[in-house]
């Protein structure tokens, strides 16, 4: 099929340590983290959503020279929208 994605190639060019990483992979873990995150919720769930956020920042600050403007606009939102929920849990 024209224009699908090759779901083993890496998401972005280079060598760092994350290369030989499957995407699959990091997104179960990134599903199974917010999931608990949610699920436990309180403080807890909080910290959890919080370490999530800081490896999204990470790997954002890491990645920015080679997103898109686009790119940068959508995981900025999403590094904001999981602030958020991180903050909710605390209520």
């Amino acid at each position: 099929m024209p224009g699908r994605r090759n779901m083993r190639a890496p998401l972005l060019a280079g060598d760092g340590p994350l290369a030989k990483v499957r995407p699959l992979v990091v997104f179960v873990v990134v599903v199974g983290l917010f999931a608990a995150g949610v699920a436990v919720g309180g403080a807890v769930g909080a910290i959890l959503l919080g370490v999530l956020g800081v490896g999204v920042a990470i790997l954002l600050a890491v990645t920015w020279k080679v997103l898109s403007p686009s790119d940068r606009v959508m995981r900025v939102a999403v590094l904001g929208l999981l602030a958020a929920v991180a903050i909710m849990q605390l209520r």
